[in-house]
């Protein structure tokens, strides 16, 4: 709890987030069509990768996605089909929807547990 307040102190000061961590979200998708994924942050103002951009899965396989985050901060997924947000999974797109395992709190090296899309 400490780095965390030390985080959002910092980036008070400097008007920047001050990232101190990574942490690495493993997630596979089962779906026929491309699924878009983003981070939310529900701690601050924050969205992985950013700027509007998502990343897309187009295969079965683990994908591997890190975030440079602050220590503490509680973070959870978004996925949608792509051009559909009514097939959605954690909290949707824009993290508007609820969700009853798809967060984990930022820590070093944190690897968080493969999320398996449509399983």
């Amino acid at each position: 709890m400490k780095r965390f307040l030390l985080g959002a102190l910092m980036a008070l000061i400097f008007g920047q987030a001050a990232f101190a961590d990574t942490m690495t979200w493993r997630i596979r998708a089962f779906d026929k069509h491309a699924v878009d994924v983003s981070f939310y942050s529900q701690s601050r103002k924050a969205v992985w990768p950013g700027n509007g951009q998502v990343w897309t899965i187009k295969d079965y396989k683990v994908h591997e996605l890190k975030l440079n985050c602050i220590a503490g901060e509680k973070i959870c997924y978004g996925a949608w089909v792509r051009g559909s947000s009514r097939e959605y999974w954690g909290v949707g797109s824009g993290g508007t929807q609820r969700c009853k395992s798809c967060c984990y709190t930022c820590a070093q090296g944190f690897a968080t547990p493969i999320q398996n899309l449509n399983e």
